[in-house]
């Protein structure tokens, strides 16, 4: 591993490092990391244009499938800029909280764009005019996971009030599946607020590993090519609790 940049900013540490090897694959890899080894993204220094991870490349997939033609998505958590980055045609209003995030997206990963706004992404969301978004896509997380502000009945209230009759949000989560008491609160508030939801989870070997999890709910139904999905399967929860603010 070589260290390129190391900083503890807004209580996290963010390092930036390139290395040889990422999850088993060998490679030329530049890496966003949170603290506890959380990885934010990652850049493959040989193809560039490649999407590395499985859940930027299925929510790509699901975006396009279902709304080729879109026009307006909001993003809250920028990593490196991934998804934004992908739809360069495209008009993205992106909210972080932390400006250095933004700033090594730019130096390291080669992000371009000016459409990051520094603040809380609840907060920005709420006082965008209603009706503006054809997604919205939250990729948020901390060292507790996903903050309890983007999983609350209020907010997906308010998501609804932002997104056009045919829009959708898309959620990257991460838990334990049909085993994960949150994972089922989250699927049952947002169901209440959406008449279409379905869950996606890329699989693991491990009977009790922490998975990548995608939620995405809309008014309309939902589509997708399984073969597009990379890995990521559809499944059903049994019904959790309401998750209020």
């Amino acid at each position: 591993m070589h260290l390129l940049f190391k900083e503890f900013s807004n209580n996290h540490e963010i390092t930036v490092y390139d290395t040889d090897e990422l999850y088993g694959e060998k490679g030329n890899f530049r890496v966003l990391q949170f603290s506890h080894a959380a990885i934010q993204g990652a850049l493959d220094l040989n193809l560039p244009e490649r999407i590395v991870f499985e859940y930027p490349r299925a929510i790509i997939h699901l975006m396009a499938f279902n709304d080729p033609l879109f026009e307006d998505a909001f993003i809250i958590g920028h990593g490196i800029g991934t998804i934004a980055g992908h739809f360069a045609d495209k008009r993205f209003k992106i909210a972080e909280l932390d400006n250095r995030v933004v700033e090594l997206s730019k130096q390291y990963f080669g992000y371009s764009k000016d459409n990051v706004i520094i603040g809380d992404g609840r907060h920005i969301l709420s006082n965008e005019e209603p009706h503006t978004y054809d997604y919205i896509i939250l990729d948020a997380f901390t060292a507790k996971g996903t903050p309890r502000q983007f999983i609350s009945k209020e907010f997906f209230k308010m998501t609804c009030e932002k997104l056009n009759s045919d829009g959708a949000i898309l959620m990257n989560l991460m838990g334990r599946g049909q085993h994960d008491k949150l994972i089922k609160a989250i699927y049952t508030t947002v169901s209440k607020e959406y008449t279409y939801t379905k869950l996606f989870l890329l699989p693991s070997d491990g009977g009790n590993d922490i998975l990548n999890i995608i939620i995405m709910s809309s008014h309309k139904p939902i589509h997708y090519q399984a073969r597009h999905m990379v890995g990521f399967i559809e499944f059903e929860l049994t019904e959790g609790h309401m998750i209020v603010d």
